[in-house]
């Protein structure tokens, strides 16, 4: 018999970090941001940091980051436009749980509810659905990756006897589209349904989507009750992370005392990781509002480079408006792996703050190799 020869757990650990340090030098399709330095911080990493219960209530449980969590949830509200004297959320484990908060509320408010979210929506919702047990209809898409809103006021004038809730999307994950919120707001208002509920899922986009020109319709003053955003894309984090946003008015209708913590029961996880919160509360404090919009205008640069370069090359590359995704038809499988695109009927680069023109460079330099690889046609004779 063959035995693998043992090695310790500190060559395990050197193997291990050799590939992540590989893997993340390359990759160019999915939304995650690398450029963070949060070792100011490291040290916190020797506390059981755990934020149980509501961060805007008191609890028996000290070690917590509830004032940094708070402080959190208060930036995006204010970059969200929520009303100031109603809003509430939390950092949560990442976008899918957000949702699932969204869409939890609008449950118990309307029980009887119906979800409509389009088919470019997030591939969690449709489980967040089937965990909650509401019933749903899926919207077609436009070809830009944007709800259809003639389908969706279509569909809704068929069950207009019950509460509707509207899953809409601000950065669909391959084309980076953004459902109208005033625009569904405006239906739902026509057609008299005023049992209802819009959560905004803008896992990438919500980061800077208060610094887009012109602004998008996405947010609380154009008709959201819930938003979530995730922490660990446009602004970094080396663990997933998210944040919901929502109306205190509506948290309150669910709300429970749990006398084990001295806290109320509002979040969907019992203990939940404190030093999520801590970095975000970190990286908001060292950017603020202006060092976001640099990393957005930034990354809307990229974009526009990377845009131009695979047009170059006769691709037929293009993106949404205000978007910092790259849309282009399916690349070779070589290059799908090196650079970890993520890859449906399209392929899609995200231009993430980290990502740079020379990160650009060396893809379209791969590209160009591999379209010379590829055989030219035939001329086929000509007969007369």
């Amino acid at each position: 018999m063959n035995f693998k020869p043992q090695i310790s757990a500190q060559e395990r650990l050197e193997i291990l970090k050799e590939k992540i340090r590989e893997a993340s030098s390359l990759f160019l399709g999915y939304p995650v941001s690398k450029d963070f330095d949060y070792s100011p911080l490291f040290e916190f990493l020797q506390y059981p940091v755990n934020n149980l219960g509501d961060p805007f209530e008191d609890s028996t449980y000290k070690v917590q980051t509830h004032e940094l969590e708070r402080e959190v949830v208060a930036f995006f509200a204010r970059l969200f436009r929520a009303n100031p004297k109603d809003y509430w959320g939390y950092v949560t484990n990442g976008g899918s749980e957000s949702n699932l908060y969204g869409l939890y509320i609008a449950r118990e408010l309307y029980p009887k509810a119906m979800v409509y979210y389009s088919e470019s929506t997030h591939y969690s919702v449709k489980k967040n659905i089937h965990l909650l047990n509401i019933p749903g209809i899926v919207i077609r898409s436009q070809e830009n990756g944007e709800m259809d809103y003639e389908d969706l006021e279509r569909t809704l004038q068929f069950n207009r006897h019950k509460p509707a809730i509207i899953l809409t999307t601000f950065g669909t994950t391959m084309k980076e589209a953004k459902d109208d919120v005033s625009r569904i707001k405006g239906i739902l208002r026509q057609l008299a349904i005023q049992d209802h509920y819009i959560h905004c899922d803008a896992a990438l986009s919500g980061s800077y989507g208060a610094f887009m020109e012109p602004r998008a319709a996405f947010d609380f003053r154009d008709g959201a009750d819930s938003i979530s955003i995730s922490g660990h894309k446009f602004i970094g984090s080396p663990i997933p992370c998210g944040v919901l946003v929502t109306k205190r008015s509506l948290r309150d209708r669910i709300a429970k005392g749990v006398s084990y913590i001295g806290s109320l029961d509002t979040t969907i996880t019992g203990s939940r990781n404190g030093h999520s919160a801590l970095f975000l509360w970190y990286a908001i404090k060292t950017m603020g509002e202006e060092g976001l919009r640099k990393r957005y205008l930034h990354s809307l640069e990229t974009a526009a480079y990377c845009r131009q370069e695979l047009q170059k090359l006769g691709v037929e590359a293009w993106s949404n408006e205000g978007a910092i995704t790259v849309v282009f038809p399916k690349t070779p499988e070589s290059l799908k792996r090196k650079y970890q695109l993520a890859t449906e009927d399209v392929t899609h680069i995200i231009c993430m703050p980290n990502v740079t023109k020379a990160h650009i460079d060396a893809f379209i330099a791969d590209y160009k190799e591999e379209l010379q690889k590829q055989p030219e046609p035939e001329l086929e004779e000509a007969f007369y």
